[in-house]
């Protein structure tokens, strides 16, 4: 068991509601006691989306810190990721969070439809994100949504604009985007070793394709996601109690595979992120 794996938990989203899975944490308490438990149950790393009192997507920086020290303090070492994601939020309040330093922030390198709306990612505001991160010392995870994001994101690397070596993101099933086919992923893996070749990667799957690509990514040899952000089911017949479920079925699933599950001091070396007190 020599190839650790790292286990992504995003435990709130932009869509998710309250009335859709009781347990969905959306308070900054709830976030950090959510955390806790999935930290607990074998995950090192956390998403981060921040909610209003009604629930709808927020951008408040102060949450963000507030949701971070938390982590922080009750789980030691984790690595902390903001979202930059545009459902409900203008472009001028997608980075204005990363003035706090979180280890890492999602960096989406295109533009490309969702289920009912236009996920808009022009070239310049990407790059203006590029460089925020830069700035504030926060590794991006790139968010591939679609086949030329992978290359965008060659290209901002070329540029000195994202450090290398990069870490990306495959995301499939989104309806209208990347469609969750095998031979897709490994054509994928294929491309991003051929022009990030020292990049590491995670998959991700949205609702009922979220397990299946855990179990692709495990045999593929990169990272997982979990959490109620991307699926708020357990299986066809159960809402999910909460995140620390989903998580604890992934650390279980991963002995199949002969990967060890990364602690967080691992996973920040895996990744090439500093240490923390």
């Amino acid at each position: 068991m020599t190839n650790p794996v790292i286990i992504s938990v995003a435990i709130t989203g932009s869509v998710p509601r309250k009335k859709d899975c009781a347990g969905l944490p959306v308070t900054v308490s709830e976030q950090i006691e959510e955390t806790h438990k999935a930290y607990d149950a074998g995950a090192s790393l956390v998403h981060i989306h921040v909610r209003n009192p009604d629930e709808s997507p927020g951008s408040n920086p102060d949450q963000f810190f507030a949701v971070q020290e938390g982590i922080r303090k009750y789980c030691p070492q984790m690595i902390v990721q903001f979202s930059t994601g545009g459902r409900g939020r203008n472009q001028q309040e997608r980075g204005a969070m990363l003035v706090h330093r979180p280890d890492m922030a999602s960096l989406a390198t295109g533009s490309v439809n969702f289920p009912t709306s236009i996920y808009e990612n022009p070239p310049d505001f990407i790059e203006h994100l590029a460089g925020e991160m830069l700035k504030y010392n926060v590794k991006p995870e790139i968010e591939i949504f679609d086949l030329a994001m992978l290359y965008n994101a060659a290209n901002l690397v070329a540029k000195g604009l994202i450090r290398a070596p990069a870490h990306v993101q495959f995301v499939m099933g989104i309806p209208n985007a990347m469609p969750a086919k095998r031979s897709i992923l490994e054509f994928l893996i294929k491309e991003l070793h051929e022009v990030l070749p020292q990049a590491t990667w995670t998959a991700a799957g949205i609702a009922k394709h979220q397990l299946v690509l855990n179990e692709w990514a495990l045999e593929l040899g990169g990272h997982v996601r979990t959490g109620l952000e991307d699926n708020i089911r357990f299986d066809k017949d159960q809402i999910a109690k909460d995140n620390a479920q989903l998580v604890a079925r992934v650390a279980k699933l991963c002995s199949k595979y002969n990967r060890p599950v990364a602690k967080a001091k691992e996973a920040r070396q895996i990744l090439g992120l500093h240490q923390v007190s």
